[in-house]
């Protein structure tokens, strides 16, 4: 099996930090499934196929900052969803986790591309709608963290 049929959607071109989010959504899901400590959940997914395609050093501050800030994060997105954060599908759940962290932590990476990841990753391992629940949860939270970015996007 190559590396390009393991993928959900092997027509993409992944870049090394795309990568580096599918390792960290990956890595969330066991992490929230398994409830496994974050070294442990990171060893294991740096030894996995294809890991070192990835943007590691960024694999590593998104895995562990989603998971330290997990509670204050769960927070920031939890009035937005339609239901208790336990009711969301794991990979809603470790998508969202991934977009409001690197909402919050990476002014650097434009509101846009942080939603357009997430609906990326939504779209391949997800469920079958589950990228437009995120697409509209993850606008909302940009709207409520990133507010000045946002506003001045919408005036041009």
């Amino acid at each position: 099996m190559t590396d390009k049929s393991a993928h959900a959607n092997p027509s993409k071109n992944r870049t090394p930090r795309h990568r580096a989010r599918e390792f960290a959504l990956q890595g969330l899901y066991q992490w929230l499934l398994n409830n496994e400590d974050a070294t442990t959940v990171v060893n294991n997914i740096r030894a996995a196929h294809g890991f070192d395609k990835a943007d590691a050093e960024y694999f590593t501050n998104l895995l562990y900052g989603a998971i330290k800030d997990s509670v204050a994060l769960r927070d920031t997105f939890a009035p937005l969803v339609d239901r208790g954060v336990a009711e969301l599908s794991p990979i809603e759940h470790a998508v969202l986790l991934i977009g409001a962290y690197e909402f919050k932590n990476h002014p650097e990476i434009p509101y846009r591309v942080v939603i357009n990841e997430a609906v990326e990753l939504t779209k391949s391992f997800g469920g079958i709608d589950g990228h437009k629940y995120v697409n509209g949860v993850l606008d909302k939270l940009s709207a409520k963290l990133r507010t000045d970015e946002v506003a001045g996007d919408k005036k041009r």
